[in-house]
C-alpha cells in the first residue's frame, strides 16, 4: 500500500505536459483525411456519398467495440502503459495500410481495426491522465488531455488539406508515421500511477458498473457530442465543397476555426471545473453550441470561420466538465473501464453522425436541393444537443444533490 500511495502523490509537471503532448499526436491523423475525403474515398472507389461519410464512421465501429474491453481488461489486470506503445504501433501500421491499393471491402475492414487499436490506446492514456494528479486537481489534468486531443483534431485539418492537394494518399501515411512517433515516446515518459496495483475482478467490476449506473449521463454528452462532431468530419466538408465550392485547404482551415478555441480553453475550463458546476458547465455549453449548429447553412461563406470559433468556445466549455464528471462517477478500480465507455458512448456518437448526416443531407437533396439538404442535417445535429440536455439533466441533477459531481 506504501507504494501506491507513491504513486498517488502524481505526475511532475514536464511528465503532465507530456500526456497533452501524447493526445495531441494521437489524434492528429484523425483529421487529417477530412479535406481530401471525397478524393480519397469516392473518386479514388467509385462509391456513393453515403458509403464515403461510412469511412468515418466504421472505425468508430471498432471503437465502440474495443473501448470497453480495452478499460476492463487495463482495470482488471493492472496493465495501461505496457498496452499503450504496442497499440500505437498496430495503428501506425493499420493507418498505412489504408494507403496501399486494396479493394473498398479491404480498406474498410483495415478502417475497422484501425479504430479498435486507436481507442485502446486513447482510453488507457485518459485513464492514466485520470490518476495523474490528486482528486483536487483532476480538473487541470484532463483539460491538458483535452486540449491535446482538440489541437490534434485542429491541426490535423489544414494540415491534411496542404498535405493532400496533389495526392490524398499523404494523410494517411503522415499519419501511421506520426502515430508511430507518439508509440516511441509513450514508452519512454509514461508510468502507471494510482490505481495500477488495483487489480478489479472481471465480477467486480460487472458489480460496480451495475451500482453507478448514473456515468450514463456524462456519456450521453459524450455521444451527442460526437454526433455532431461527425458531422463536421464529413458533412460539414462535403457541403463547403459542394455548396460553396471551398478547396481543401480552405476546409481544413474552417474545422481549425473550430477546434483552435476548442484546444485552447480545454485547459482554462478544466481549472473552472474545479471549482464551480461541472453540470451547469455542460448544460451550457450544450444549449449554446446546439443552437449554433442549427444556424449553420444560414450563415454566409464569410462568417463561417467566426461562426466556427464561438462553437469551438461552446464545445470546450461542455467537453472536459464531461470527462472530469465521468471519473467522479467511477470508483477507482473501474475508472479505465468508465473511461473506455465514455470513448466508446462516444465513437457511437461517431458513427450515427456521418450516416445521418449523409442520409439526412441525401434524402432532402433528392426532394429539393443540396443546400435545403445540408440545412436539414444541421438542424437534426444541433438539436440533437438540445435533446441531450433536456432528458440527461434530470440524472445531472442526482448526481449533484448526492455529492457525487458538481
Amino acid at each position: 500500500m506504501a507504494h501506491g500511495s507513491t504513486q498517488q502523490a502524481g505526475y511532475e509537471n514536464w511528465r503532465s505536459a507530456s500526456l497533452g503532448l501524447l493526445a495531441f499526436l494521437t489524434l492528429l491523423p484523425v483529421t487529417l483525411p477530412v479535406p481530401v475525403l471525397r478524393d480519397l474515398v469516392q473518386t479514388r472507389f467509385d462509391v456513393s456519398e453515403f458509403l464515403a461519410s461510412l469511412f468515418m464512421s466504421i472505425n468508430m465501429v471498432g471503437a465502440v467495440v474495443a473501448g470497453p474491453l480495452a478499460g476492463a481488461f487495463a482495470d482488471r489486470t493492472g496493465r495501461r502503459k505496457a498496452l499503450i506503445a504496442p497499440a500505437l504501433l498496430l495503428d501506425g501500421a493499420l493507418l498505412y495500410g489504408l494507403s496501399l491499393p486494396v479493394s473498398f471491402e479491404v480498406f474498410m475492414g483495415l478502417r475497422f481495426l484501425e479504430g479498435c487499436t486507436h481507442i485502446t490506446a486513447l482510453s488507457l492514456l485518459l485513464s492514466i491522465a485520470s490518476h495523474s494528479q490528486p482528486e483536487a486537481k483532476r480538473g487541470r489534468a484532463m483539460g491538458i488531455v483535452g486540449a491535446g486531443l482538440t489541437l490534434g483534431v485542429a491541426v490535423g485539418a489544414p494540415i491534411g488539406g496542404f498535405l493532400g492537394q496533389e495526392d490524398p494518399l499523404v494523410p494517411l501515411r503522415a499519419g501511421s508515421a506520426v502515430v508511430v512517433v507518439a508509440a516511441i515516446l509513450a514508452q519512454s515518459v509514461l508510468r502507471d500511477v494510482g490505481g495500477a496495483n488495483r487489480r478489479a475482478g472481471l465480477g467486480f467490476i460487472v458489480q460496480a458498473i451495475k451500482h453507478n449506473r448514473l456515468i450514463a449521463a456524462p456519456l450521453a454528452f459524450a455521444f451527442a457530442d460526437r454526433f455532431t462532431v461527425g458531422f463536421f468530419t464529413t458533412t460539414f466538408s462535403l457541403y463547403l465543397s459542394r455548396v460553396h465550392g471551398f478547396e481543401p485547404a480552405q476546409i481544413g482551415v474552417s474545422i481549425a476555426a473550430l477546434m483552435l478555441p476548442f484546444a485552447l480553453l480545454s485547459y482554462p475550463f478544466g481549472r473552472l471545473a474545479e471549482r464551480t458546476s461541472r453540470a451547469a458547465m455542460m448544460c451550457g455549453g450544450s444549449l449554446v453550441y446546439g443552437l449554433g449548429v442549427m444556424s449553420l447553412a444560414w450563415w454566409p461563406p464569410d462568417a463561417i470561420p467566426f461562426g466556427m470559433a464561438g462553437l469551438g468556445v461552446a464545445a470546450a466549455l461542455m467537453f472536459v466538465p464531461s470527462l472530469v464528471m465521468t471519473t467522479d462517477c467511477a470508483p477507482e478500480e473501474i475508472r479505465t473501464t468508465a473511461l473506455g465507455a465514455f470513448n466508446a458512448a462516444g465513437s457511437l456518437g461517431f458513427i450515427v453522425g456521418p450516416i445521418t448526416g449523409g442520409l439526412v443531407s441525401q434524402m432532402v437533396a433528392a426532394r429539393s436541393d443540396w443546400e435545403s439538404g445540408y440545412r436539414a442535417a444541421f438542424t437534426v445535429a444541433g438539436f440533437s444537443e438540445l435533446l441531450c440536455v433536456a432528458i440527461a439533466l434530470p440524472f445531472l441533477l442526482r448526481l449533484v444533490r448526492s455529492g457525487r459531481t458538481t
